[in-house]
């Protein structure tokens, strides 16, 4: 596994990091909470340290079940959370309906304040590495945003900022308030939006990419059959990017790569995380895994690293096949 340090934080994080939002159950259809604890074992087993999460995975319970598993394990995890994705106020901009809660996307100062207090209950620890705006809050002034952020660091809550789903715009302001370590997008070969303006922003100005997504919510494994029904309760059902038409597209683009797969005695998912994380890409990539068998293999691309050819030919056949395909969000 190979660890590079969240922006000018100092805290050293593997560059594959375990995301937690299927763990959750919420739109994927359920959860099973043993696997998931066996899931993260195996991760931090394999030398995986980061672990994301927040409290909008399931209105808490990816929390809950990140703290399960850490309990006796804290000091070898970089834990990374969330802030602005709330049930407990009506303020800010309404985001979705979660469990019957209305959930709404609000940054305000004394919201973030108890929005980590709750966090730091639900993970069962003292403090945060890594914590991250996860939605952004128009209603919200950046400044008050960040004046409560740099203020939870200097108390000792957090350790490091980040900021999710963010323009570049958005995050050129933050980073002038104050310290931001981190940017966190949604970033594979089927969308790489985030190449044009926040990547190069975050290389000049030391900004870790945590780049979430990055197997394409499964689509990038090659091991979901063109025949396969995705379940009501799971997103994918009658989400647009997993429609036959564009799973045949995701197929054809696999079966071309392959053999670079086969070259490195890898799976095409290794493939696709090593791609997200190679030079000049992103710092990090955020897989998801529901048990120990999907762990290990993601964890396994953390020290795969593909030559300045092979890279070429993936560019090339993802500009070939990927055209059209819709975004996650």
């Amino acid at each position: 596994m190979r660890y590079q340090i969240l922006g000018r934080s100092g805290i050293k994080a593997s560059v594959v990091g375990l995301g937690t939002w299927a763990i959750s159950g919420w739109m994927w259809g359920g959860t099973d909470e043993a696997n998931s604890v066996k899931a993260i074992h195996a991760s931090i087993d394999a030398g995986v340290n980061l672990i994301d999460t927040a409290p909008a995975y399931g209105v808490g319970l990816a929390e809950q079940i990140v703290a399960k598993a850490i309990r006796d394990r804290r000091d070898k995890v970089v834990l990374a959370t969330k802030c602005g994705l709330v049930w407990h106020t009506d303020k800010g901009q309404y985001h979705e309906i979660q469990y019957g809660r209305r959930v709404h996307r609000f940054l305000g100062p004394e919201s973030i304040r108890y929005e980590l207090e709750e966090s730091l209950k639900r993970l069962g620890t003292d403090y945060i590495d890594l914590y991250q705006t996860h939605w952004q809050d128009e209603t919200t002034p950046i400044e008050d945003t960040t004046g409560m952020l740099v203020r939870l660091k200097q108390e000792g809550k957090i350790r490091a900022v980040g900021v999710s789903n963010g323009s570049s715009a958005r995050l050129e302001k933050y980073h002038r308030l104050g310290p931001v370590d981190s940017d966190q997008e949604e970033y594979n070969m089927l969308n790489r939006d985030v190449e044009v303006e926040l990547l190069p922003y975050c290389r000049a100005n030391d900004i870790a990419v945590l780049a979430y997504s990055p197997l394409a919510q499964g689509l990038l494994s090659g091991r979901i059959p063109l025949d396969h029904h995705f379940p009501q309760g799971d997103f994918r059902h009658d989400h647009a990017r997993f429609s036959l038409e564009n799973r045949k597209k995701v197929a054809a683009m696999l079966e071309s790569i392959q053999p670079v797969a086969c070259g490195h005695g890898v799976s095409l998912a290794q493939i696709a995380i090593a791609w997200t994380i190679s030079p000049g890409r992103a710092t990090h990539a955020l897989v998801g895994a529901r048990n120990a068998e999907q762990a290990r293999e993601n964890a396994g691309a953390g020290d795969l690293q593909l030559d300045e050819d092979e890279l070429a030919f993936i560019n090339q056949e993802t500009e070939r096949y990927a055209s059209g395909i819709p975004h996650l969000l």
